[in-house]
């Protein structure tokens, strides 16, 4: 079978190499079948690349060779991205995909079109990268009701609060450092804003819930307005901050969906993953608790997932791979302000004394936070259980206060 490559970045790169490394052993896991690689579209010339001779440029080169079973989309955004993909379903190619964004936004339909030409579209690799969650998810913990999903699955944003916490390092600097490390894109937007890993949790949500989960669904916020204060507060209290999505399963059948910079409490399993690590925590009423861990990037653990899904499709030539769920719902997700949660808070006050007294009578039981060198003029609590749309609005309205900060304290419920 003749396989083509979609997209020769980092990625493509390193599926190509993977293929050529591992010939033997994907050979033995395909069941003997033969798989050649034949193109690599891409619209850059490659010269004296290993493989520059199977670089083209024309799309059609692809989809009208019928000899192509299998084709991998490493390029990442919805267009071409989108298009090119729905035309090889329809010629009766299976689709292997790496891109998140292009899952999150239109997997239902890519579904839908790989079961009405009997074709398979897989996408290990569009969460966790070489971290196996999709397939576990989807099959291992079929058997549960899955109560939540809570994760750390943007390593770059991981990799920042890092050396925030760990050497007091200003947002600023950490994310030069992880530019200059290659963690970091030139524009990071996507990662520290929290956008990555919403569109990760989408896809994780939607897998484990039956509906389609839409980015614009997911409350998101990233990392770029928290301040070292927040961090040493947080210390004081147990706790350390990371960027978590999270989804949970609601009583009235709903579920939320969060991506936000949460205190966690430093003896969670969640708060050790450091670095540009990664970890999925899911919570099944039957399995209890289970952690995916492991890089949720690279060049080589992105390829080995990509691999793999293409030594499933080759093995499924006759059956088909099939993972679906229904179409999405705008009321399927509630909306984050309804949720009840405990809030981290920092303001700045005019008069302190007054603003204990106004910030006692809106969170009665508020526990108060200390850290030294503290700005005299500044406040940090937590609240009890509150509903955090309305603590929001409550606290914008108190007099003589300035907010700074406002974060969830993640707290992780039984089943």
């Amino acid at each position: 079978m003749d396989l083509a490559i979609m997209g020769y970045g980092i990625v493509g790169s390193g599926v190509a190499q993977l293929l050529e490394r591992n010939r033997d052993s994907i050979h033995t896991h395909a069941m003997g079948m033969a798989m050649r690689l034949k193109y690599i579209l891409d619209i850059r010339e490659f010269p004296g690349d290993v493989f520059e001779a199977l670089v083209i440029h024309n799309f059609g080169v692809i989809l009208n060779d019928p000899g192509v079973g299998i084709v991998v989309e490493c390029m990442g955004g919805l267009q071409p991205a989108y298009d090119y993909v729905v035309a090889c379903l329809r010629a009766g190619k299976s689709v292997v995909s790496s891109n998140k964004e292009l899952v999150a936004a239109r997997g239902h339909e890519l579904m839908q079109e790989a079961r009405k030409h009997n074709v398979n579209f897989l996408f290990e690799a569009s969460v966790g990268g070489g971290i196996p969650v999709i397939r576990p998810l989807s099959q291992c913990l079929a058997g549960n009701e899955i109560c939540e999903i809570a994760g750390i699955l943007n390593g770059t944003t991981n990799f920042i609060l890092t050396r925030m916490i760990g050497s007091a390092m200003p947002f600023d600097e950490a994310l030069r450092i992880a530019q200059e490390l290659g963690y970091a894109e030139k524009d990071p937007t996507a990662d520290v804003e929290g956008h990555d890993a919403c569109r990760k949790l989408c896809i994780l949500a939607t897998l484990a819930y039956g509906r389609h989960v839409y980015p614009e669904q997911v409350f998101t916020e990233g990392i770029s307005g928290l301040a070292l204060e927040d961090i040493a507060y947080a210390a004081s209290f147990g706790y350390t901050i990371k960027l978590l999505a999270r989804a949970q399963k609601l009583d009235d059948s709903r579920i939320s969906a969060v991506v936000a910079p949460m205190l966690v409490s430093c003896k969670s399993m969640i708060a050790s993953v450091n670095d540009v690590y990664n970890a999925i925590l899911i919570r099944g009423n039957a399995v209890e608790d289970v952690m995916f861990y492991g890089r949720g990037a690279g060049q080589f653990p992105t390829a080995s997932a990509v691999v793999a899904d293409i030594i499933d499709c080759a093995k499924h030539t006759e059956r088909r791979r099939f993972i679906d769920w229904e179409q999405g719902d705008p009321a399927f997700v509630a909306p984050a302000g309804e949720e009840c949660t405990r809030l981290y808070m920092r303001v700045i006050a005019d008069d302190i004394t007054q603003a204990r007294m106004v910030i006692e009578a809106a969170f009665p039981g508020a526990e108060y936070l200390s850290i030294d060198n503290a700005n005299p003029q500044e406040l940090a609590f937590v609240t009890g259980n509150v509903r955090d749309g309305q603590a929001r609005k409550a606290l914008a309205r108190l007099a003589g206060i300035t907010v700074s900060t406002v974060l969830r304290v993640a707290e992780f419920k039984d089943c």
